[in-house]
C-alpha cells in the first residue's frame, strides 16, 4: 500500500487543528471519506437527483440504476449470494432493530433464549432486551475470559436447543478482538438457533464472506467504511427475510392497497418503506469501489502492522493500562491513563491536533466488566501510519506530565 497516496485522496486530512497538523485516530467511531466518494454524491445530486422505482423519465431510470447498481455492489463485496438478500438502512443500529423487531419477536416466546455477549454495542444489546421483554424469552451472556475473549467451551454451554437467536459483533469496538463467528455460528446451528453478525467495525477492515460464514443475518454501516453517514444494509438469508413482516409502513413498500387490506412487495422493497437514502446508496457504492481498488486484505494487513505497533508503543510507557488481548485484534487500541479521566487525556490530545474518542462506547456493560467508567480509544484505518501512532505516544507523554504525573 502506498500510504501517501491513499491520504492524498482524503481531502479532510491535510488540515492543522489547534495549529497541528490533524492526526485523525477515531476512525472507528466514523471514518473519513476519500474524493471518489464525495463526487459521486455530489454527481448524483448535480446530475441524477430524482426518487427511485416511480418514474420513467430519464432521472428517475438514472437514479433507480445508481441505488440498484449499489445494492449489487453490496452483495457481491460481502459475497452474500442474491442482491434482494441486502436491504438498505440507516445503519447497524436500523439493521438490527429490524431483525430484533421483525424477526425475534415472531419465533421467541416463553422459555426460548436470546444469547448474546457483555462486550456487545448497545445497538446490539438493548434491541435483544426489548425483544426478550416483549416474547418473554430469556436474555443469556456468554462469559467472557480475563482478556475479553470468549471461548467456545463457554459458547457451547452458554446456546443450547432452547436457543432462538445468538447475536454477537464480528469485532470488539472497545477491545479490538475478533470473534471466532464461523465457529459460533456452527453451534447455533447445531442448536437450532440462527445467527446474527455485528459488522459495524469487521466489514471496513477485512474480507467478508457471508457464504463461507453462513451466517443469517449480517448488519454494518457504510460511515465507518469510507461511505457517507446515514446508511447501512441488513443481509438476511432469502428464506428468513420472506417471513418477516415489515416494521415500517407506507409508500413504496406496498403491493396492494384497500380500504382496511393491505399486501406488502417481495424483499427487499417491503423493508424499505418511503423514499430511500439514494445518495447514501450511491456513495456506498463509491465507498466500496474505492476499498476494493485498495484491496481488503492489504488493508487488513496494514491496520494489524499499525495495531501491534501500538500496543508495543503504548505498553512501553509506564502509567497506561491497556485493554483486549495483545494478539488477534484490529487496528484499534482502547486505553487509560493512571488517575488522568478519559474525557481529560482527549482534550488534551484534540489540543495538539490528534483526535481520538473517550466515553463508554456505547458500551456501558462492558465499561462495568472493565471496572472503570470510561476509556479512551485510538482507532486507525487505512491512511494512519506510524509516524501518528508516535505522535500519538508522544502526546500522551505529555498529557501525564501536564496532569503532575510524569512517565519515566
Amino acid at each position: 500500500m502506498n500510504i501517501n497516496a491513499i491520504r492524498e485522496q482524503f481531502p479532510i486530512l491535510h488540515q492543522e487543528i489547534n495549529g497541528h497538523p490533524l492526526v485523525y485516530l477515531d476512525s472507528a467511531a466514523s471514518s473519513q471519506k476519500p474524493r471518489s466518494v464525495i463526487d459521486a454524491v455530489n454527481r448524483y445530486y448535480e446530475l441524477d437527483n430524482a426518487n427511485v422505482h416511480r418514474g420513467v423519465h430519464t432521472l428517475g431510470s438514472r437514479a433507480t440504476d445508481a441505488y440498484e447498481g449499489a445494492r449489487e455492489k453490496v452483495a457481491k463485496f460481502l459475497n452474500a449470494g442474491a442482491p434482494e438478500q441486502i436491504i438498505f438502512t440507516r445503519g447497524t443500529t436500523t439493521a438490527l432493530n429490524l431483525v430484533a423487531s421483525s424477526y425475534a419477536r415472531s419465533v421467541c416466546g416463553e422459555g426460548d433464549e436470546i444469547v448474546i455477549t457483555p462486550m456487545e454495542h448497545h445497538s446490539n444489546l438493548i434491541p435483544w432486551q426489548q425483544a426478550a421483554k416483549a416474547t418473554g424469552a430469556t436474555l443469556k451472556y456468554i462469559p467472557m475470559q480475563p482478556d475479553g475473549t470468549i471461548s467456545l467451551e463457554d459458547i457451547e454451554k452458554t446456546i443450547t436447543p432452547q436457543t432462538k437467536v445468538v447475536s454477537i459483533t464480528y469485532v470488539s469496538n472497545v477491545l479490538g478482538l475478533i470473534n471466532p463467528i464461523k465457529e459460533i455460528t456452527r453451534i447455533a446451528h447445531r442448536n437450532g438457533a440462527i445467527m446474527v453478525v455485528d459488522g459495524a467495525q469487521s466489514t471496513p477492515h477485512m474480507k467478508i464472506d457471508l457464504q463461507d460464514l453462513d451466517v443469517d443475518f449480517y448488519a454494518f454501516s457504510g460511515h465507518k467504511m469510507c461511505g457517507p453517514t446515514g446508511i447501512g444494509a441488513l443481509y438476511g438469508k432469502k428464506a428468513l427475510l420472506n417471513k418477516m413482516e415489515p416494521i415500517e409502513y407506507g409508500g413504496e413498500m406496498i403491493d396492494f392497497v384497500d380500504l382496511y387490506e393491505s399486501t406488502w412487495k417481495e424483499i427487499p422493497y417491503r423493508f424499505e418503506g418511503g423514499t430511500p437514502i439514494i445518495a447514501g446508496a450511491v456513495g456506498l457504492g463509491a465507498a466500496i469501489d474505492f476499498l476494493q481498488e485498495i484491496g481488503l486484505d492489504e488493508i487488513d494487513q496494514h491496520e494489524r502492522r499499525l495495531a501491534t505497533y501500538a500496543y508495543e508503543k503504548l505498553s512501553s510507557l509506564e502509567g497506561i493500562t491497556l485493554y483486549g488481548p495483545k494478539q488477534n485484534r484490529v487496528g484499534l487500541i482502547t486505553f487509560n491513563l493512571d488517575d488522568v479521566h478519559p474525557h481529560d487525556v482527549a482534550t488534551v490530545l484534540d489540543s495538539k491536533g490528534i483526535a481520538i474518542r473517550a466515553g463508554h462506547h456505547c458500551c456501558q456493560p462492558l465499561m462495568r466488566w472493565l471496572n472503570v467508567s470510561a476509556t479512551a480509544r485510538a482507532s486507525f484505518y487505512l491512511y494512519n501510519t506510524e509516524d501518528e501512532i508516535d505522535r500519538l505516544a508522544d502526546a500522551l507523554l505529555q498529557t501525564k506530565e501536564f496532569f503532575g504525573h510524569a512517565i519515566g
